[in-house]
């Protein structure tokens, strides 16, 4: 009965990491509520967490796989070539300067920042704002033809707000994107790719602990699945979703999920 109930917390756990990873409402923010309601003190232990964001890191990158080879391919092309001006050369460069900043700040922080539910609450109702400013006054003309290496810069600039517990890794850069005027497709898909190497990254660094420390070894790769499985469908249904309508139902989730938060803090449901 113990290890159907660890199974099943697992398959849950790896149902929200899924889902919440790559739409702009944040894991982090649903992990810590799932957990915290239903008392799931063993797997709800940041590591296990952590460690099931390996589903997440193979979801996006075989989504992406197509696309992933053609930066590469023609980067490499562009260096033997010297021809600097290749866009996929500007992509690829972009993206790795702007996974700097995350991965450099991160690891200074990496316990500085606690997982408090009011800082969460306050997070997503601050990333509620901007998406919804972000919808508002962003020009949505560029398309993913039109990225350049600045966009790559400054959108991994804005992931680093991610670093916040609650802000959303997702939500920092697709917000971002949009301000520099991409299409809500393109900027979602200009989001994924660029936080692809910070996932993967952290996700090998934080989850070390994993490997070592859980008893259950089913447990984990039931949850790396279960992650796999609802990352890949919510990063399809996301891009679909956003070739012909906007943003605002997350804006208004985000606004309603930080106010629920605050409430459950308040009524000592939560943990500040």
């Amino acid at each position: 009965m113990e290890l159907i109930q660890e199974l099943f917390q697992s398959v849950v756990l790896g149902l929200v990491q899924g889902i919440t990873e790559f739409l702009p409402i944040s894991s982090t923010a649903h992990l810590l509520v799932v957990t915290q309601l239903f008392g799931w003190t063993e797997l709800g232990q940041k590591y296990f967490v952590d460690a099931i964001q390996f589903g997440s890191v193979l979801a996006v990158t075989l989504y992406f796989w197509k696309d992933i080879q053609v930066i590469l391919s023609g980067a490499w092309q562009a260096f033997q070539q010297k021809d600097w001006s290749r866009e996929e050369w500007k992509l690829l460069v972009g993206i790795a300067i702007g996974t700097i900043p995350a991965l450099a700040v991160g690891y200074l922080i990496k316990d500085i920042v606690p997982d408090s539910a009011v800082v969460i609450a306050v997070m997503s109702i601050v990333m509620s704002l901007l998406l919804g400013l972000a919808e508002k006054v962003g020009s949505r003309k560029r398309g993913f033809e039109d990225l350049q290496t600045r966009d790559g810069i400054l959108v991994g600039l804005g992931q680093m707000i991610a670093l916040i517990p609650g802000a959303s890794r997702s939500g920092s850069t697709l917000t971002t994107a949009l301000f520099l005027g991409l299409q809500r497709e393109t900027a979602a898909r200009f989001s994924f790719l660029l936080g692809l190497p910070t996932l993967a990254i952290a996700t090998l660094f934080q989850a070390r602990k994993a490997f070592g420390s859980i008893e259950s070894i089913l447990a984990l790769l039931v949850g790396i699945i279960s992650t796999f499985i609802f990352s890949y469908l919510a990063i399809a249904w996301l891009l679909r979703y956003l070739q012909n309508k906007n943003t605002w139902v997350f804006v208004w989730y985000r606004l309603g999920f930080g106010a629920f938060l605050l409430l459950a803090v308040a009524a000592g449901y939560l943990k500040s």
